[in-house]
């Protein structure tokens, strides 16, 4: 395949063609689905080839992307992506503008433990089979036990020399129950909604769920019973699982930069931030440091280099509280005066490549999560999301979780039902007051964070420990 790409290459090199791209992706995919302890789905999708071009014409990109890698069809694409460009050259005001960067070349692997692929699919049924039998009980109505196991090869090649082959895995397991009373139902999943990681099959044991399956469905029934927040304002304590969205939806797509562009607009909105916020803009409170590391394997957002051929980078979107970056690609950090940040990416070879959130991540600061509560005199532990929405400005926003504890005096004293906070996303970021340390943090993905249109699914992470925030609206009169 690597022959394939340097061909394709090679029938870029025109002399109207300033840059040109190449990536080829052969995707594997194998999922499994319980309802109510039934095995209900299983299955794979295998080498799901797709191939993208891009060139760069007169100031303007043009793209064509095939999953027929016959001679015909790529040289239809290569004709397509070329003649887009042309076209696109005669309308296009702002011609795109970026500085050359070195070349590289790069072979990355990534060697799961448990290879998921290999393994016969009865252990796998076996496995899942015996979590999803331990999902019953009084009350429980409902039940699902699911796991989406992922492996993309990708050769990227573009026309300043670079060449890059990885191969990775990802893992995204889930179980969730519903309890009844006849009169309201109530939801408990597990590890919850941002639970991918980085591995094979050790990804799912490592999260234990034999234990966990009696701890939801217990909790899932006394949710039945348990009392609302009464409060206008309360402090609330962010666990990891649901911080990360808090993270994901307010400063990570607010801060991608083709939004400040209008090149981003209707299918995810657009943005508050504006060109002149950098180095100026309080987005958050003191102890607030908020980065792009595309360069840590621990996280599933980990690339040698981005889908427009610049190497990993960490780079700091948020330092000491200031917005001072945006996470860019090579056109538009060259129109903000800044280093492109290492976040072009495209889900598929076919796939145009996008400003994405590769691991974004809050800093840690200090002490544990046990520190935090004992040091709280009363609040809320919030965790495990449900419902959420916010504005296209990703500036005005509601979010409610599965469940709550109750803090008095450094304790933890109930549980609380669906408990819901509201917020602008400046006023809540700066009432941030402590964030805990190493020993807490922990990256946590998701398979689906969706941008562009055609739509794209990403795969990305967050790197996040508790964090606590003051005085916080918890119900719609305050």
């Amino acid at each position: 395949m690597k022959k394939l790409v340097y061909d394709i290459i090679s029938k870029l090199d025109l002399p109207d063609i300033t840059f040109s791209d190449v990536r080829l992706t052969s995707t594997d995919r194998k999922f499994i689905y319980f309802e109510k302890g039934i095995l209900k789905r299983l299955g794979s999708i295998m080498d799901s080839n797709a191939l993208g071009i891009r060139v760069l014409i007169n100031g303007c990109w043009g793209f064509s992307g095939t999953n027929d890698f016959s001679i015909n069809s790529i040289d239809k694409c290569i004709k397509t992506a070329i003649n887009n460009a042309r076209l696109g050259s005669k309308y296009k005001i702002n011609k795109v503008k970026f500085f050359p960067i070195d070349h590289s070349e790069i072979n990355y692997i990534y060697k799961p433990k448990e290879d998921p692929f290999l393994m016969d699919d009865e252990d796998i049924i076996s496995y899942w089979k015996s979590i999803a039998k331990k999902l019953y009980g009084e009350k429980i109505v409902f039940s699902y036990a699911k796991c989406h196991f992922y492996r993309q090869y990708k050769i990227y090649a573009n026309s300043e020399g670079t060449v890059a082959d990885t191969i990775v895995y990802d893992t995204l397991p889930s179980i969730e129950v519903y309890a009844s009373d006849g009169k309201q139902v109530m939801s408990r999943n597990f590890p919850g909604h941002m639970a991918a990681k980085r591995g094979g099959f050790e990804v799912v044991r490592d999260y234990h769920f034999p234990d966990m399956c009696e701890v939801i469905i217990k909790e899932a029934r006394e949710l039945l019973k348990a009392p609302t927040i009464t409060e206008e304002r309360a402090d609330i304590i962010i666990a990891n699982g649901h911080l990360a969205l808090q993270l994901h939806e307010s400063v990570g797509h607010a801060t991608e930069a083709d939004r400040i562009f209008g090149m981003e607009l209707s299918y995810a909105g657009k943005t508050f931030v504006k060109p002149e916020m950098l180095g100026k803009y309080k987005y958050g409170s003191d102890i607030l440091n908020i980065y792009s590391d595309s360069t840590d394997p621990d996280g599933i957002g980990f690339h040698p280099v981005d889908d427009e051929g610049v190497p990993g980078k960490r780079v700091d979107i948020i330092k000491d509280g200031v917005l001072v970056n945006q996470q860019s690609s090579r056109e538009t950090a060259h129109r903000l005066g800044l280093e492109p940040s290492s976040n072009m990416k495209a889900s598929f070879g076919d796939d145009i490549p996008l400003i994405r959130m590769s691991n974004l991540c809050i800093a840690p600061g200090k002490g544990t999560l046990k520190d935090l509560i004992e040091d709280t005199e009363n609040g809320y532990l919030l965790d495990y999301t449900k419902t959420w929405s916010i504005d296209d400005n990703r500036n005005n926003f509601q979010f409610t979780t599965e469940i709550g504890w109750k803090i008095q005096d450094g304790r933890v004293v109930g549980i609380v039902r669906e408990p819901t906070y509201y917020g602008i996303t400046k006023e809540f970021w700066n009432s941030c007051d402590w964030i805990c340390g190493p020993e807490e943090w922990g990256y946590h993905g998701t398979f689906s964070c969706g941008k562009g249109e055609p739509g794209q699914a990403m795969h990305l992470s967050h790197g996040i420990a508790p964090a606590r925030f003051k005085n916080v609206v918890c119900n719609v009169r305050a």
